[in-house]
């Protein structure tokens, strides 16, 4: 009597893609990365830097204390850069060959308001040089961002990020510490202010404030 034959079953096709099928799903799986909504945030924007972020961690917290800190006497500093003194005594730049921004502070007369400024009489100021505080709305330059010296382009990925960062610190002023102004009521006043201005022009002394009082 002789055994019946055992049918062997052939590969299919089917059976092929099956397991090509399996390994796909295994190997995604091994490679799925499970990510916070924070971080999905970020992708989905490129990661792109947040002058704001920057600024709610540093202005307040950094950037004022130290000006209002080492703020020195506008007459004083005036007379010692004209006498010669080395800016970087008293200011910071942010690179080589860049304008030093100094932090100050004055009390003075207020005069009529022009545009965004308004320009100050400061006992002792010689009276070659006009000295001005800007009022906003449109607050300029980068001086904020540059007086303290810790703010450095090599924590930004561009130039763009860190000209953000002056135009951010600039809007913090307009919305915060100049927000109750009135120009209309400051022609007369007697002001004080600290902050910071750079000086580009000697014959010119634009400040951009972190406080500014008025006194009718």
């Amino acid at each position: 009597m002789h055994a019946t034959p055992v049918r062997r079953r052939g590969i299919r096709p089917w059976m092929i893609w099956l397991a090509a099928g399996v390994a796909v799903l295994i190997a995604a799986s091994l490679t799925t990365k499970v990510v916070s909504i924070e971080e999905a945030d970020a992708a989905a924007s490129g990661g792109r830097f947040d002058p704001v972020e920057y600024a709610d961690e540093r202005f307040d917290a950094e950037i004022v204390p130290q000006i209002e800190e080492e703020a020195v006497d506008l007459t004083t500093l005036l007379s010692d850069l004209s006498g010669g003194a080395d800016e970087a005594e008293f200011g910071n730049a942010p690179g080589t060959g860049s304008s030093y921004s100094f932090p100050v502070e004055f009390t003075g007369v207020a005069g009529a308001p022009n545009g965004s400024v308004v320009p100050v009489t400061v006992e002792g100021v010689p009276s070659d040089v006009v000295v001005q505080v800007q009022i906003g709305p449109a607050i300029n330059g980068t001086a904020l961002r540059d007086v303290t010296g810790t703010v450095s382009f090599n924590e930004f990925t561009n130039q763009l990020e860190f000209q953000e960062v002056a135009t951010e610190f600039n809007t913090r002023v307009r919305d915060g510490v100049l927000s109750e102004v009135d120009p209309a009521t400051l022609e007369g006043s007697t002001v004080s202010v600290v902050g910071a201005f750079t000086r580009v022009n000697p014959a010119l002394v634009s400040v951009v404030p972190v406080a500014f009082e008025v006194t009718p």
